[in-house]
């Protein structure tokens, strides 16, 4: 058996049309366009791309980008200054703080500064409670987390009453995405690595996550037949027949997991288009939100 290939561009497409098609609406009903403002702190080479990709994005969907770039040697207290400016800015509905920080800023004030409704990465300590609640709904979730459902959704997999397996414990992936599962009914085990008999947890998962940041860590005889694996990780491993010397793989040992698994997402090109499709998506709800389109 050959798995099913979730393809995560597909899927992001067909989000980025749909945020397209909104947008357009938003401007001929309400003149507004929706805005991200994006804080980049210091010059991480792979923030700086992430960043650079977000901003072409929102062209691209006739979204609004306002971008800060800010020392890395900026203090507390002016790096919260710039967060604040944008809080208070009536044409920035989303605002994007790119992680990691460098080390000497409190990571958890400055998010926490970000105001709830405009907590488009879904960070602020009040969505990220919400989201651990049962019954309550935050205004976001965390957009990597939330592109998982959606390619499990793609799949035609069943996550109610489904046995699933989420590999690491990060705030970013693992815990937000353990706490979506649970919402959708599904019984869910995280992994982590202190867990023992980690192999035998995951034989028993219909639904596995991989967001635990080794390369092919997860082997095709762990694996249930004919489940659906999500494969975050990305990793780059030594390839003498690339330029670079290297290539990207996931979490997952794709290509014999693939002869196991019933539908199994690629790297790159599975997770990776969801987290700026849904982004884009949170940035177009908080601009909804702002004109009373929704609650």
């Amino acid at each position: 058996m050959t798995a099913k290939l979730i393809d995560g561009k597909a899927v992001a497409q067909i989000i980025q049309d749909r945020v397209k098609q909104e947008a357009e609406s938003l401007r001929a009903k309400f003149s507004i366009a929706p805005g991200l403002a994006a804080v980049l702190i210091g010059d991480n080479p792979a923030s700086k791309t992430y960043v650079g990709m977000k901003n072409k994005m929102c062209q691209e969907l006739g979204m609004a980008s306002v971008g800060r770039t800010l020392p890395a040697d900026i203090s507390q207290e002016d790096a919260m200054k710039v967060v604040r400016e944008l809080a208070a800015d009536p044409k920035v509905h989303g605002i994007l703080v790119q992680l990691p920080l460098p080390k000497h800023l409190d990571t958890e004030s400055i998010l926490g500064a970000v105001p709830i409704e405009k907590d488009i990465d879904g960070f602020h300590p009040v969505n990220i409670g919400r989201l651990a609640m049962k019954n309550r709904e935050p205004m976001f979730v965390p957009c990597t987390p939330a592109g998982v459902i959606e390619l499990i959704d793609s799949a035609g997999t069943k996550i109610e009453g489904a046995r699933a397996v989420v590999l690491g414990r990060s705030n970013i992936v693992g815990l937000p995405a353990a706490m979506l599962l649970v919402h959708r009914n599904a019984t869910v085990t995280i992994c982590h690595s202190r867990t023992q008999n980690i192999a035998d947890v995951v034989r028993e998962a219909d639904i596995v996550v991989a967001a635990i940041g080794k390369a092919q860590f997860v082997k095709a005889e762990w694996i249930k037949p004919g489940a659906t694996i999500i494969d975050v990780g990305t990793n780059a491993i030594p390839d003498a027949t690339k330029k670079s010397g290297q290539r990207l793989v996931g979490d997952v040992d794709f290509e014999k997991a693939k002869e196991v698994a019933g539908a199994i997402t690629p790297v790159p090109g599975g997770v990776g288009p969801m987290t700026i499709a849904m982004l884009m998506q949170n940035t177009l709800n908080a601009a909804k939100r702002s004109v009373g389109l929704i609650q």
